[in-house]
C-alpha cells in the first residue's frame, strides 16, 4: 500500500482548500493527527488526515433545512457531518473537518451553502475576571 504524502484539506491561513504535504507524526501517543504543511502559504498544522480530508465539492447543501440544523454558537461542540445554521449570516452548512489552531483553540471547518468554506471556533471558553 502506498504511503500518503499529500492531502487536500482546508488551510485556515489561505482560507481555502489547498494541497497539504504530510511532514511528520505527532509525538502524542494515541493521537491520529499528523503534521501537515500548506503547499501555498507554508503554514504547518496538525490534521487528522484519516477523517479531515476535503470532501466539500461532493456536498449537496441545498437539501439542508434550517429546522434540521444545530444553531451555531462558539461555545458548543460539533462533530464532522453535523448540519449547522449560522444565524448572523442566515446560512446553512455542514461541518467538514475539525482542527486545533496554532494558538491551541478548537475550530471547525464548515462548508456553507452561500458563504463557502469558513473556519469557526468551537468550545470557546469565556474567561471571567
Amino acid at each position: 500500500m502506498a504511503r500518503l504524502k499529500h492531502v487536500d484539506a482546508f488551510c485556515g491561513y489561505c482560507n481555502k482548500v489547498t494541497k497539504m504535504e504530510i511532514v511528520g507524526e505527532l509525538s502524542i501517543q494515541g493521537d491520529r493527527r499528523k503534521w501537515t504543511r500548506c503547499k501555498t502559504c507554508k503554514h504547518t498544522m496538525a490534521l487528522d488526515v484519516d477523517s479531515n480530508i476535503k470532501s466539500s465539492h461532493n456536498l449537496d447543501l441545498s437539501a439542508i433545512k434550517i429546522e434540521d440544523c444545530k444553531l451555531y454558537s462558539p461555545v458548543e461542540m460539533y462533530e464532522v457531518g453535523d448540519s449547522i445554521y449560522h444565524k448572523d449570516w442566515d446560512d446553512v452548512g455542514k461541518v467538514i473537518s475539525k482542527e486545533t489552531t496554532s494558538s491551541g483553540m478548537k475550530a471547525i471547518v464548515v462548508e456553507f451553502e452561500k458563504s463557502g468554506t469558513k473556519r469557526l471556533l468551537e468550545q470557546f471558553q469565556v474567561q471571567h475576571n
